[in-house]
């Protein structure tokens, strides 16, 4: 009986550990086939050769751009759409324009729009908030970067008005109806599992470039978390008080305007927050399709190589997103408050609001209120700042990074890409399709087969091999930093308020900035896009894991300290294993975060996948292939994607 008893947890152990083994001896054979099979059915097409699929997107190019003006699809369709869409962001831009040549006098000029910005912040978050968002919004103009960051608040707020219009009925469609959740889940998946600049291809032919362009891709990246959160809040009301609305013979608008909104309300102002910060990170980014702004200033930065340049608008993009979060994260905790009587009387909320228009109108006569007045210094000074750090550091750390590039490349970066370039394309797949049975479960197993079978059919399997490689090798350099750092900050407060900031930062300043100071360390390789995504990804990563290990039962870490555990048997043997569920979908985001990356490092010479992508917005010839290639990093994060959840007992896979 003992025995038995004692045998069966060897007997459990011994099933936990078969999986790894399994996908051990898996990679033992795939590695051990290699020298035999090397070079054979790897369908290399080089960067010149287009497959059918390629003309015959190609064509349908060419045909949208001729038909446009005489299809009544896009008569009376799309360039309607397009139409609406340019006019509202013109309009917005309009009103907070600066005059100047070319340039209608502005209905908000800088006065204008920092006391309006103050007003509104103290109405609805608090002096304190006020003040932080008027003194960041005067900095913008200190910056010398006023009007760049008008255009992309402009731009910002028409996408966050047009997602909220159309996002919140649908997220409370989605909140009362299953049916309709169901069958939007996986709209909102697909969503936000595609890398964003995919989306810019298909939308330039429809849309051609421009503010519209931009508008409608910042859409579909920030529409679904105001659509998942409001459907979240609505779901979230306690069925009582529904129950006794009903018993009093309420009607189901009744029940909605008088019980779900109302209870609901700060979640709704939740999704409205992640909304803007969606829909401002992508209108950054949208400057690869002529959109105006702060990201258009970045991307010329980057294309001269002009460090302080970049770091001067992308820390005016940070400075905007820690205004627009704040205001509304501190509104959302001001909701619950709402009913209370107020601190502030009414007379001197009016007297404020009264100077708030009047400010508004000084900016609309006079032009020492309209216009900011030119560059204070400040702007120059960063600028000049991050060109000497950046001197400095090519000068006396060439040695270090030109060591870290070479070790990581030499490393884990070519022989992880000559086993899966170089491999029969059937014993990669093979192999893929396997690990995935082992590792996820039989559904994710059917779907990397389909994957499979498509990254076959996009005719671009070397280069989507090559951005599979370098994507593991900068998701296993975001774990380690994960991890590190992660359980660092888990079990330190002190730690945690000091670098918090930092990835606060790291998430909203926008990748291209990364861009040019690594590219002067760096040069243009593989690595360089590596570090990018590393920098994009690792935020994610630390903080997933940070609160897993923050979140281990207190009664555990006691008794295992009671226990004479030493600091590293408590990390490793306690705290890690009972986050594991946390390191699990670490590892998921990680990937998918590193994923988005894969354009940015097609602009810095990580080749493959993201250099056709640019290539094909701007050479007509390669337009088709470029938009075959959008497709393969989608599929690649689907594949990917669903290995990774079906591991995860949060997404429904499998229990550990």
């Amino acid at each position: 009986m003992s025995t038995t008893t004692a045998a069966a947890p060897r007997a459990r152990s011994l099933r936990r550990l078969s999986t790894p083994v399994q996908a051990a001896a898996v990679l033992a054979v795939w590695v051990a086939l290699w020298p035999l099979v090397r070079g054979r059915d790897t369908l290399a097409l080089s960067p010149a050769d287009l497959t059918p699929l390629h003309r015959w997107l190609n064509d349908v190019n060419d045909t949208v751009g001729a038909n446009r003006n005489s299809s009544p699809i896009f008569l009376y369709f799309v360039n309607e759409i397009r139409a609406v869409v340019d006019g509202f962001a013109t309009f917005v831009q309009a009103l907070l324009s600066q005059p100047s040549y070319g340039r209608p006098v502005p209905v908000l000029g800088w006065l204008g729009v920092v006391a309006v910005v103050a007003y509104v912040s103290w109405v609805f978050a608090g002096w304190r908030i006020a003040l932080l968002a008027a003194g960041g919004f005067v900095f913008l103009g200190l910056q010398g970067l006023w009007q760049e960051s008008m255009d992309t608040l402009a731009l910002t707020l028409t996408a966050v008005a047009i997602s909220l219009l159309l996002g919140i009925p649908l997220g409370i469609w989605a909140g009362l109806s299953d049916r309709f959740n169901r069958l939007v889940t996986p709209v909102l998946d697909f969503m936000q599992t595609m890398p964003t600049f995919v989306y810019l291809a298909p939308l330039t032919l429809l849309f051609l470039i421009g503010p519209a362009s931009a508008v409608i891709a910042t859409l579909i990246y920030a529409m679904p978390p105001a659509i998942r959160i409001t459907a979240h809040g609505i779901r979230s009301v306690p069925a009582t008080p529904i129950e006794a609305t009903a018993s009093l013979g309420a009607t189901r608008w009744q029940t909605l305007t008088g019980v779900l909104l109302p209870m609901s309300k700060r979640t709704i102002v939740l999704g409205v927050n992640q909304t803007i910060m969606a829909a401002l990170s992508m209108v950054t980014i949208a400057a690869l399709i002529d959109a105006p702004g702060l990201g258009k200033t970045v991307v010329k930065a980057l294309q001269t190589l002009d460090v302080g340049t970049a770091f001067n608008a992308g820390l005016a993009i940070v400075v905007l997103a820690i205004v627009l979060d704040r205001v509304t994260t501190a509104a959302a905790a001001r909701v619950d408050r709402a009913g209370r009587p107020s601190r502030f009387r009414l007379p001197v909320r009016v007297l404020l609001g009264v100077l708030a228009l009047v400010c508004c109108y000084l900016s609309y006569t006079y032009v020492w209120a309209a216009e900011f007045p030119d560059d204070a210094g400040v702007g120059s000074a960063l600028a000049r700042g991050a060109d000497t750090v950046t001197t400095w550091a090519q000068d006396n750390l060439t040695t270090v990074t030109q060591a870290l590039k070479n070790t990581v490349t030499v490393v884990l970066v070519d022989p992880l890409q000559a086993l899966l370039t170089e491999s029969p394309w059937w014993l990669v797949g093979a192999a893929a399709i396997v690990l995935a049975a082992l590792l996820g479960s039989r559904r994710a197993a059917v779907t990397t087969t389909i994957c499979i079978g498509l990254l076959v059919g996009t005719g671009l399997w070397q280069d989507s091999m090559t951005t599979l490689a370098m994507t593991i090798v900068a998701t296993l350099l975001v774990m380690v930093l994960g991890v590190v750092f992660g359980v660092w900050i888990g079990r330190n407060r002190h730690v945690d308020r000091i670098i918090r900031p930092l990835l606060d930062a790291g998430q909203t300043m926008p990748a291209f900035v990364y861009l040019v100071p690594f590219l002067a360390l760096f040069a243009a390789t593989r690595f360089t896009a590596i570090v990018a995504a590393v920098v994009f990804a690792a935020p994610v990563a630390i903080k997933i894991i940070a609160d897993g290990v923050r979140g281990v039962s207190p009664t555990t870490v006691e008794a295992a300290t009671a226990a004479g555990s030493s600091t590293w048997q408590l990390i490793t043997k306690v705290q890690l294993p009972m986050a594991r569920q946390s390191l699990t979908l670490a590892a998921n985001q990680g990937l998918i975060y590193v994923l988005s990356m894969v354009v940015v490092g097609g602009l810095v010479g990580a080749g493959a996948l993201g250099y056709d992508v640019v290539a094909g917005f701007s050479q007509g010839e390669l337009y088709g292939k470029g938009l075959a290639a959008g497709v393969a990093i989608v599929l690649l994060g689907i594949m990917l994607d669903r290995i990774a959840r079906a591991d995860n007992p949060r997404h429904g896979g499998r229990k550990p």
